[in-house]
């Protein structure tokens, strides 16, 4: 039986197709409709040939929170096909515990803005499927708290929270924001202008990201009670500082679902009405199929030149996982290089993929294939390498199915290291490149080779 699982209607819309412990494809709308964060799905994905739709959240339930705090409602035509529907966050802790290799003493956790009324969770197993046993509902929202703040510091909420987390390192938390979580006030309303007057926006992150790290503590440490394997999902799972932190203090082994935010919920949709562990990969989306040579993509890296990869099968997911990038050399100070092509701030360092088995030579602390966690850095790359000399790692194993793989291990037969500068293959606020007519643009556009 295949299951099509669909998100849509808020932000990141996708499809993803389920069938027994395969998954057939899933793939993001922006990806297809070049609109950063698309609310809408294209046709041909939402009408999937599938025998049975599911729906990653609870509508009418949503507007009856929307329509008890003065929202508008959103419309019940985008569910009207499916099937079923479920619970929002159900279908987040349902992408983390059938995506992770656990079978016992499991517990998930979602932490997001909100999804019908929850805005954190906690489920365990039973027979196979997923029970609720914690939550805290609206507008009880770390996730919602945080996009406040990115908003008043003047950044854009519900997409650049990431950046919030990086600007944290370079201020001092100096206000006191735990009448934040006293009170919970309604943070879709925001701050105003006159809180934290006088205080400068780094200083600002650095306030709540650690008032946010304290929140996410109290949460991880009740669930450690249910279970010592954390399967963990939502849009405050991206938040690496504090997962590096947070996480080891109160878990065993710890899967945070690579796609943690709503658009991974078509997938979660699916794998919650399937109930079968998945053989798992992020490599999802449309597949490029054509011949990279990493002897002449590392050449063009050692002139010290950008260059971009667009091979295999685009990846399910907000990281850059090798499919899609740009790659540079670490040796070098090209940071202000890449940031003027990507359009960044110029203050935003850049993950490192390094070969696995070297990443203990060059970083101490927690690292994956994800960039989940950040590492204290033991080299001088300040390309790679934050203000508080910390880097979100990724590793890259001997079983990485990727082209990333050979490039590296090409570069450093040839230099000696075994890492190079890795970001996501766009500008900044455009999706990543899907298909090969998207790198041919891009090149032209930006003055990138792409292979």
């Amino acid at each position: 039986m295949i299951v099509k699982g669909i998100a849509e209607g808020f932000h990141d819309a996708s499809v993803s197709l389920v069938e027994g412990n395969e998954i057939l494809w899933a793939k993001h709308a922006e990806r297809f409709s070049r609109k950063k964060n698309d609310r809408v799905n294209p046709l041909h994905l939402r009408n999937a040939d599938a025998d049975v739709s599911v729906f990653y959240e609870n509508v009418p339930l949503k507007n009856e929170r929307r329509i008890a705090h003065s929202q508008v409602p959103l419309s019940t035509k985008i569910f009207d096909s499916c099937d079923y529907y479920l619970e929002h966050h159900e279908s987040h802790a349902a992408g983390a515990y059938y995506t992770s290799d656990f079978t016992e003493d499991v517990v998930c956790v979602v932490i997001d803005a909100i999804g019908e009324w929850t805005c954190s969770s906690i489920w365990t197993i039973e027979s196979g499927k997923l029970k609720k046993v914690f939550e805290k509902i609206y507008p009880q929202s770390i996730g919602l708290f945080y996009s406040a703040i990115t908003k008043r510091i003047g950044l854009k909420p519900n997409e650049d929270e990431y950046i919030t987390m990086g600007m944290a390192a370079y201020g001092e938390p100096c206000v006191d924001m735990t009448y934040c979580f006293n009170e919970w006030a309604n943070w879709h309303k925001g701050f105003s202008l006159d809180d934290f007057k006088g205080h400068s926006a780094a200083d600002i992150a650095a306030s709540a990201q650690l008032h946010a790290e304290h929140e996410i503590s109290k949460i991880m440490g009740f669930a450690s009670n249910w279970g010592k394997n954390l399967c963990y999902a939502g849009g405050v799972a991206l938040n690496c500082v504090a997962n590096s932190k947070i996480l080891p203090q109160y878990f065993d082994k710890i899967w945070i679902y690579p796609n943690p935010g709503d658009a991974g919920s078509s997938l979660g949709a699916a794998a919650a009405y399937n109930r079968n562990k998945l053989n798992f990969t992020p490599y999802l989306g449309t597949d490029i199929q054509h011949h990279v040579n990493p002897k002449i993509v590392v050449t063009q890296i050692l002139k010290n030149k950008v260059v971009g990869v667009a091979n295999g099968k685009a990846e399910f997911g907000p990281r850059a996982l090798g499919n899609r990038s740009l790659l540079g050399d670490v040796r070098y100070s090209i940071k202000s290089t890449v940031n003027k092509i990507k359009k960044r701030q110029q203050f935003r360092p850049f993950a490192p993929a390094i070969l696995s088995e070297y990443a203990e030579e060059y970083f101490e602390g927690p690292m994956n294939k994800y960039m989940q966690f950040v590492a204290q850095a033991k080299h001088d790359y300040d390309s790679v390498t934050h203000v508080d000399n910390s880097a979100r790692v990724q590793l890259v194993t001997p079983s990485c199915n990727t082209i990333l793989r050979p490039i590296l291990e090409e570069y450093y037969e040839r230099t000696g290291v075994p890492m190079l500068l890795n970001t996501s293959l766009n500008i900044k606020g455009q999706p990543i490149v899907d298909n090969w007519q998207d790198a041919i643009d891009f090149s032209k556009k930006y003055g990138v080779q792409v292979f």
